[in-house]
């Protein structure tokens, strides 16, 4: 017979062991919440996971109750970020971007002549919605270019209605009497404007000066502008040193300033040199003198090497520098050979 104390012990020990199997606080899974959260639960109470707001999971939510063994049943609930819709493309312009997940964010640029009509960046939302909306490259457009002062637009065809498009140009020019300073052609910016615009002045030479010894004409105006020209020429026995024609340019000078040089006369009785490549009488070729600029070679003896080379001299405004080693072979001295008739060195 089993003694009444002992079945009461018995019971109590029982008690005690089914009343201390309680439940500890849940495991933290990523990106979930549990209610309730407590520190431990008795046997029979209910808990519920559920992924916080931008993720879902696959199988919804779970519910465990507390068993009498104090042990939670595996969970397998996995919340993963919702997905945005894929905005990798972005034309005429680029996407930076490490993934379309919740909560990620994305930036955007636009080319260059291009810009950003919209937000510059946007945001995955809980929904799996982008915020703001994305945005678009739209072109870039200058308005007309600004007209300068004593100029006209000589080309300019805009491709975009009235306005043009970034790297569309437009090329002016100047009235009649004034000079361009800059350049001509004008270039649609990105930032929708124009590079920098010429401008026109009016400008103005003096009157060309009449060189010594010659003379200049140029148009009977009250003024000389850009573009007039004027010619030079020289008296009898004179050269002019520099061009016939000169203009005057857009700094409001003459593009030259000719002088009229006058010519050598020729100290030399005899000799045989070379002109312009081939061999001359000095005495027959110039007998009238030597221009200014004319150049010639004259015939030198090495007496050493027994030889020949040559020098030149050239007629500089009426001077002529006769070579030192030049010796005027007499006429008397039949026995001697000419320097022009020895071999060249």
């Amino acid at each position: 017979m089993i003694s009444p104390v002992l079945v009461l012990f018995s019971g109590f020990l029982c008690h005690v062991a089914i009343a201390g199997r309680t439940c500890p606080k849940p495991d933290d899974l990523p990106f979930s919440v549990v209610v309730p959260l407590k520190a431990s639960y008795d046997p029979g109470e209910q808990i519920t996971y559920s992924c916080k707001p931008g993720y879902v999971s696959r199988g919804g939510m779970r519910r465990f109750t507390c068993p009498l063994t104090g042990m939670w049943p595996i969970n397998t609930l996995k919340c993963t970020p919702r997905v945005c819709p894929f905005a990798g493309i972005l034309e005429n312009g680029a996407v930076r971007y490490t993934t379309f997940e919740y909560p990620n964010t994305i930036s955007f640029a636009c080319n260059t002549g291009f810009y950003l009509n919209g937000t510059n960046s946007a945001k995955c939302t809980e929904e799996g919605k982008w915020s703001p909306e994305l945005p678009v490259c739209t072109p870039v457009t200058c308005p007309p270019p600004p007209l300068p002062k004593f100029a006209t637009l000589s080309v300019y065809k805009p491709s975009a209605g009235n306005n043009s498009l970034y790297r569309d140009t437009a090329v002016f020019e100047c009235l009649p009497l004034y000079v361009m300073f800059g350049n001509d052609t004008v270039t649609c910016t990105s930032h929708g404007n124009w590079t920098e615009l010429p401008e026109c002045r009016e400008v103005k030479c003096p009157f060309p000066s009449r060189p010594d010894n010659g003379f200049v004409n140029y148009p009977a105006k009250q003024a000389l502008y850009y573009k007039d020209k004027a010619t030079y020429g020289c008296h009898d026995a004179y050269t002019l040193d520099g061009p016939e024609e000169v203009e005057c340019t857009k700094l409001g000078n003459w593009s030259a300033t000719p002088s009229c040089k006058a010519s050598c006369k020729v100290s030399v009785k005899k000799a045989t040199v070379i002109y312009q490549g081939e061999r001359v009488k000095i005495q027959e070729k110039f007998k009238n003198g030597m221009l200014h600029g004319d150049k010639v070679s004259f015939f030198c003896k090495n007496k050493e090497k027994k030889c020949s080379y040559t020098e030149d001299a050239q007629c500089i405004d009426g001077t002529l520098e006769v070579p030192t080693c030049f010796k005027e072979h007499s006429s008397l001295a039949f026995w001697k050979t000419d320097a022009w008739d020895v071999k060249p060195c």
